[in-house]
Parts: C-alpha cells; structure tokens; sequence
C-alpha cells in the first residue's frame, strides 16, 4: 500500500463563504478529516459520506487530543494509503503549529500541502468595520499571541517595541490575560486612552463585541463575562468602527436560528438567513443510499396516468433509474407532478413539463415516487409507491450537532414543512440532541398552517407563520418580530 496525501487547510475564521476554493476542494476529496473547534463544522457537510471525522478539540466523553496525538494519527491515517485533511481554524501558518505537523510528516516522507486561510486576525476586524490598516491611522500592524504562556502564566513578549514600533495590534486568545496585555501597553508607553475593541466569534452571526481603551477595557470585559474565541485589537484605528461597521447592521444579525431540514441538499433557507447576517445551525444531517429498484412497477410503468414526485432529489433519482435500466423514457405516459415547487422545477430541468401537486385531479391510476421517508407518511398510504433510495439520519454528525448547539445562544426554531417538525422532535428532542427548553426560550417560525398544525400535535404553537412560505416572507416576517433578539 502507498503512502497517502495530506492536505493541511486552513477553514477561514468561522463564515463558511471564506474557505478558499483550494480548501474546499481537498475536503470535498478527504478520506479522514481531523478538524478542530475553531473551524465551522458546517465545512464538513462537504465531505462524503464515507469521509471519517476525527475531532481533535474536547467532547463530554473524551479529552483534548494532544498536538503530539493529532502528529501521530496524521502520519498514521497517511500510512495507510488516504487522503487525510487537517483542517484548522483562520490560517494554519498563524499559530496554527503547522510547522509541527508538516514536520512529523516530512520525517516519514509523506507527501503534505499547506493551504493557506483567512487569519481571524485580519477577518474578525474588517468584520466589525475596521480595517487592519489605513494611511491616516496606522501602516504598521501585527499579530501577537496570548495564549500561550510562560513567565507566570503571563505572554512573555517584547513589550516595548509592540507599544513604541507598532500601530495595530492584533492578540489572539488574550481574553484572560487581559489586565497584563493592557498594564504592558500603557507601561511601555502606550497612551491609556487607546482605542481597544474584543471582538468574540468573528464574522459568525454571533459575532459580538466590546468596545473601551486600555485603561478600562479590562474592567468592561470582566463585568460583561466575556470569554474566548476572541480578537483583541489595539489601535487608534478602532475608531473607524463608527463609520464602516457593516456586518452588525445586516437584517438578521442576531439571529441565533436552527432551520428544521427534511433533505440532503443544502437549504436555500438557511443560506438565505445567512447572507442577511444570521448564525444558522442545519437540523438533522440526512444520507441517501440506493435500493434496488421495484422491478414490476418499472415493467407496467405506461400504464399509470399521474405520478406525483414527494421531492426534487426523488426526480432525479427516478430518471436516473430509467437510464441505468436502459428503459426508453418514452414509456412515461404519465402527467408528472411535484409535491413541492422544488419538485416541480427538478422535473421542468430535465424537459419534463410538471405541475403542483395542488392541481392534480383524482382520476387515473397514480404512482408516488419517493425515498422511504414517505412510507410511514399517511396520506400516502394506500398509494402505490415508487422508492428511489433510502434516507436516514446520518447519526455520526450528532456529536458535531451537539457542539455546535452548545456554543450558539439559538433564539430561533424554523420549521419548512410537517415533516421537518417530526424530525426535530423525534430526533433532536427525543435524543436530547436540542435541549426541550428551546422549545419555551425560542421563537417557533412554521412556514405554512400545515407546518403550524404539525406543531399543535406536539403541543406547541408558532411564534410567526410568514404571510408565504418563502424565503423573502420568511427574511420579512424575522425582521418585523417584535421579539427581535
């Protein structure tokens, strides 16, 4: 067996739109992926369904893998013959210890690539509307860690030239070293009345930050409780806040919201909400696989007048069978329909001419073409039926969910259909994945009466039905709530 790759990515500082196309292509190719807590799990929805996931921060049931661990399980899952990506927060070259991995890699002649990220030093500023650098403000900037410590559990850094020398300061991780960095500023020089702003889960929806100077932005941070992941910036650039903030000022920031998801694709919902400044969390994670296909339903297929399609990815896989079974298309004497305008527009991409669901009549012999998430649903019941794959929940993304629900403060639950409510509740609140309090403490968002009916058989009533159920009224109706967080 030969050796394999390993990719050492740098995933960006949290928005997911900041991975560079070099990086998202070696996690989309990625056999093993070792991921830690600063890089958006959301990147790995990209992988495939066979990639295996390894993370390398600390869960409720293991410890943090030590630097030296993750060196070994890279040259171990290398020697093995895959294609391994180790995937870091912001940029692996800026305290990332790349140079340590790609070292325990060289040492056993493994064949690595380093691809650089946006350091959260640089991203998490312009994302609260300061540039690191401006003509009038400063030329000079540098990126200073915090975290690591020494003497006294305190940085050990040479003060004097980053208070005299340097004009903006970026300290990463400095949140509990706070009182030191300032009292070694303004000692070394550093008026007290530089500007000085925390800036917590950078370009994330739930960005947050704090603004002060370093004679008061320690007393400011402790009052407030704020804690890491965090940027402190230093400079009288800081003051360009009040004139080029513009992510906070987007509709939706704020906005701390898990999107119920029946299907595999990635919701036009979610990425919608995202694009006007919300943090969005995807509930649950589905995986398809094929089944072998009804062969007497194939055989008689002219003979059904109506076949009505429950989703887009059911079309597909429908047509795709009829090719595979070198069957001639011809044979689909059929009116198509969809359940869903998605369905409809699946089936209008490849030449067919379809209708909605809505304006199918009752006569004709019918034909439901689906995945096996519609065998238990009751209208279709005494229907013949058509499966295309099978859909399940992919339970190995659950830990992740768990992670990522903890980290966000969510105040929103959005509900796209009926059967995204049953997939909450049985699979999120029943496991204990999404704690049951969020269902008191959150707003409830049902995009349709159906949906709102789906709630009231679980005891729970909508907060907001949007006047349609599209993403434009969805934006409108979270903007107009008068429980805006």
């Amino acid at each position: 067996m030969g050796k394999g790759n390993v990719f050492l990515v740098g995933a960006g500082p949290g928005d997911t739109g900041l991975i560079t196309v070099k990086g998202l292509e070696a996690i989309k190719g990625a056999e093993v992926i070792l991921y830690d807590r600063l890089a958006n799990p959301k990147l790995l929805e990209f992988a495939s369904p066979e990639c295996e996931l390894i993370y390398c921060g600390k869960l409720p049931d293991r410890h943090v893998l030590r630097q030296e661990m993750i060196n070994s399980l890279l040259v171990e899952k290398a020697l093995e013959g895959k294609t391994v990506v180790r995937l870091k927060g912001g940029d692996p070259g800026v305290f990332g210890r790349v140079g340590e991995e790609a070292e325990a890699l060289a040492e056993h002649g493994i064949c690595y690539t380093i691809v650089p990220g946006i350091s959260s030093g640089i991203a998490a500023p312009v994302y609260a509307g300061i540039p690191v650098t401006h003509r009038e403000f400063g030329e000079s900037f540098a990126v200073v860690t915090a975290h690591d410590k020494s003497k006294d559990g305190h940085p050990d850094l040479d003060w004097k030239s980053l208070a005299s020398g340097i004009d903006t300061i970026a300290f990463y991780m400095g949140i509990s070293n706070l009182p030191f960095i300032c009292e070694n500023l303004v000692k070394h020089g550093k008026p007290s009345a530089t500007p000085v702003i925390l800036i917590q889960w950078g370009t994330f929806g739930r960005q947050k930050t704090l603004e002060g100077t370093l004679g008061d932005i320690a007393e400011k941070a402790s009052s407030e409780h704020f804690s890491n992941p965090a940027i402190t910036l230093v400079g009288e650039i800081v003051s360009l806040r009040g004139k080029l903030s513009w992510f906070e000022k987007k509709p939706l920031f704020g906005r701390q919201a898990i999107v119920a998801r029946t299907g595999t694709a990635e919701s036009s919902l979610a990425m919608e909400m995202t694009s006007q400044g919300a943090d969005v969390i995807e509930f649950p994670k589905w995986k398809r696989s094929r089944v072998e296909p009804n062969q007497d339903i194939l055989d008689t297929l002219s003979g059904y007048q109506r076949i009505l399609f429950t989703s887009p990815e059911s079309a597909g896989e429908f047509f795709d069978i009829l090719i595979e079974e070198e069957m001639d298309i011809r044979s689909v004497k059929a009116d198509l329909f969809g359940c869903s305008t998605k369905s409809v527009d699946a089936l209008k991409k490849r030449g067919f001419r379809a209708e909605p669901e809505s304006r199918m009549s009752s006569a004709g012999r019918l034909l439901i073409v689906g995945d096996t998430s519609m065998v238990d649903r009751p209208e279709y019941k005494h229907s013949e039926q058509f499966i295309t794959s099978k859909k399940e929940i992919d339970w190995n993304y659950m830990e992740i969910f768990i992670r990522m629900i903890d980290e966000a403060e969510v105040n929103t639950l959005i509900f796209p259909s009926a059967a995204s409510v049953r997939a909450v509740m049985e699979a999120g609140i029943k496991n204990k994945i999404i704690p049951s309090d969020l269902l008191d403490k959150a707003e409830l968002v049902a995009l349709g009466e159906k949906t709102a009916l789906a709630l009231k058989e679980y005891g729970l009533k909508a907060d907001i039905v949007p006047a349609a159920p599209t993403k434009e009224a969805l934006v409108e109706s979270l903007q107009n709530s008068l429980n805006r967080i």
